[in-house]
């Protein structure tokens, strides 16, 4: 009996080294030499299998799904065993004879590294399911046919083209640059997907097979030691309210333009919409190529991210600016008039003299002519030096106000607008060569002034807030982690102090409530809204419509621009939008169903 208890034990104990002896190899192996065996299995005859990960989801700020994938298939033919009638295989995959005999070539050609005609070929990548449904039966009749199965991304309502972005293929200088990707890897674009590429990704998993001379596979490399396994892409939650975009987008429809909605409170962005815009599914799956070229051939420039990267004269919605400032140097009050006097610069017909919250109301241009000129020269007209000096605190107060640099957006491609400057007079016209009557125009947001609508609204902010704002950003969430967002980075204060903002306000509520506002039809019944009308001139067609505002008055939800191109003055169109948006947001539905069919059908653009 003792005999047998001894056997046992040896048995265990038999066992137990021949397990660590394996767990020591194993540690080996993936631990000290690790280097090692995976220059050896790129040198030695290893087929790698990439198993790629699912991107993350993109949600909206109410959980809603912006973005998520779908399956799609890469259909894959083996050379050696592919032989089938090409014109009935053609027909199958709704493909040209010549598309066909292209692909063949690229197959055979020497730039497909590690080509074998024992090793399944790329033919047709992403085809999307309900395509591959409807062949997959008569598809796999042909002998050296097989499909591997991939994810695309999918866009439940087709909404936020711009902002929400697209994958590509991946060109050759991302796989210089990144040594992440491989030549069949998918990247972001543009947009949310492109600025977020390395969080959405994921990780990659990797299983390496040996393979004899003909390339077949004959079995796992070293056990499986070096396969590593894939990760899902993080998920973004944003700042977007879906509902909010797909009105916002519904209502620029034939226009062209952009709409930018902010919370002020934040600085999170509500709704970024472009105009034209296009189906983002459009752009997904294995016809994004095909697809891109017909987008970017049609009228509008429809890929143009405009809310981001148009810069125009923003018009009169800066003369709220241009108020502030003069009240904070102290060369107006509330009660500071002047007489529109229209042989100084033209205007449209109302009452006069009129005060400053009046000079809102009406948008008078000679009143800013005088206002700003007062800013300048401080009264001492004709003193180069007084002019010079004077430009030089303006610049400094507009730039306090985001305007003239990017604001920071999370999207790539933000641009800066333009500040006019001494500098830049010097250079038009030589160096004191000019005066206030030549350069009098940027008093009312005109001639070298030139703005973003993702600036217009941020503008829009600063009023809100009574002098500051938050940095405009789209994502609150990665994965699990929240941003955190600090005033010391996201916050931007203006030099204007706070208690200037209320006379502002005054004008920019009779903008929409008092007889000769230049928005008075745009006045949503029950709720406070401040607002500022622009006309953004134009010297190659009809002038821009333009129209900033904020709501309510008193503990301000939305901020937000509207901009209209060749639309005219910023009364007619810009501002219903923008007032028909805020209601929409504040109120969650339309009351005004006759405004809204009104600006629906209004068509600037054919499409």
């Amino acid at each position: 009996m003792a005999t047998l208890e001894s056997r046992k034990y040896h048995i265990y104990i038999l066992f137990g080294f021949f397990f660590l002896v394996y767990l020591s190899r194993l540690f080996y192996v993936q631990i000290f030499a690790q280097d090692f065996f995976e220059t050896r299995a790129e040198h030695d005859a290893v087929d790698i299998d990439i198993d790629f990960p699912p991107r993350g989801n993109i949600y909206d700020r109410n959980g809603k799904v912006l973005v998520q994938n779908e399956i799609a298939y890469d259909i894959m033919i083996t050379m050696r065993d592919f032989k089938v009638d090409t014109q009935k295989f053609c027909a199958l995959l709704e493909i040209d004879t010549s598309i066909f005999n292209h692909k063949i070539k690229e197959i055979k050609s020497k730039k497909n590294k590690g080509y074998s005609s024992y090793i399944p070929q790329e033919f047709i990548s992403l085809m999307k399911a309900n395509k591959f449904g409807g062949i997959k039966e008569r598809l796999f009749n042909y002998k050296g046919v097989s499909v591997k199965k991939r994810t695309i991304r999918n866009y439940p309502k087709p909404i936020g083209a711009h902002v929400l972005g697209y994958t590509n293929k991946v060109s050759s200088f991302d796989l210089r640059k990144d040594k992440y990707y491989t030549a069949r890897d998918y990247k972001g674009a543009s947009g949310l997907e492109s600025y977020y590429e390395k969080e959405l990704r994921g990780r990659k998993g990797v299983r390496r097979y040996l393979t004899n001379i003909k390339g077949e596979r004959i079995s796992s490399y070293l056990q499986g030691a070096l396969d590593t396994i894939s990760i899902a892409g993080k998920n973004l939650s944003t700042t977007l309210d879906s509902d909010l975009q797909e009105y916002g987008e519904f209502l620029m429809q034939g226009k062209r333009g952009a709409v930018v909605a902010i919370e002020p409170s934040s600085g999170q962005v509500l709704a970024l919409i472009n105009a034209p815009t296009y189906n983002p599914n459009l752009l997904s799956g294995g016809e994004t190529g095909k697809n891109y070229k017909i987008l970017e051939a049609m009228e509008g420039n429809v890929l143009y991210q405009r809310a981001i990267k148009s810069r125009q004269p923003p018009g009169s919605i800066v003369k709220t600016m241009q108020s502030a400032i003069a009240l904070d140097v102290g060369v107006a009050n509330k009660y500071t008039a002047y007489r529109c006097n229209k042989n100084l610069v033209g205007c449209h017909n109302h009452e006069s003299p009129i005060t400053l919250p009046q000079s809102i109301q009406h948008s008078c241009n000679p009143y800013y002519y005088h206002l700003v000129n007062k800013i300048f020269t401080k009264g001492r007209k004709g003193n180069m030096a007084q002019l010079r000096k004077g430009m030089d605190q303006w610049e400094k107060y507009v730039r306090s106000f985001g305007f003239g640099s990017t604001l920071g957006i999370d999207l790539y491609g933000e641009k800066e607008g333009n500040v006019p400057d001494k500098r830049e007079y010097d250079l038009i016209y030589g160096k004191n060569r000019w005066n206030w009557r030549t350069v009098y125009s940027i008093a009312i947001g005109q001639g070298e002034f030139s703005v973003t609508p993702l600036q217009m609204a941020n503008l829009a902010c600063i009023m809100a807030n009574k002098g500051f704002y938050y940095r405009p950003h789209l994502v609150t969430k990665i994965g699990e982690q929240n941003i955190v967002i600090e005033d010391s980075l996201f916050q931007k204060k203006t030099l204007v102090d706070s208690l200037h903002f209320d006379i502002v306000h005054n004008g920019m509520q009779s903008v929409l409530e008092e007889d000769g506002g230049t928005a008075i039809r745009s006045r949503i019944p029950g709720l406070v809204v401040c607002g500022k009308t622009g006309t953004s001139q134009n010297p190659h067609g009809d002038d821009h419509s333009v129209f900033i505002a904020f709501a309510p008055r008193k503990n301000p939800k939305i901020a937000i621009a509207v901009f209209v191109e060749n639309a005219g003055g910023g009364g007619g169109t810009a501002a219903p939008i923008a007032s028909l948006i805020i209601e929409k947001y504040l109120k969650k539905s339309i009351e005004r169903k006759e405004l809204e069919s009104e600006m629906v059908n209004k068509i600037f653009f054919e499409q």
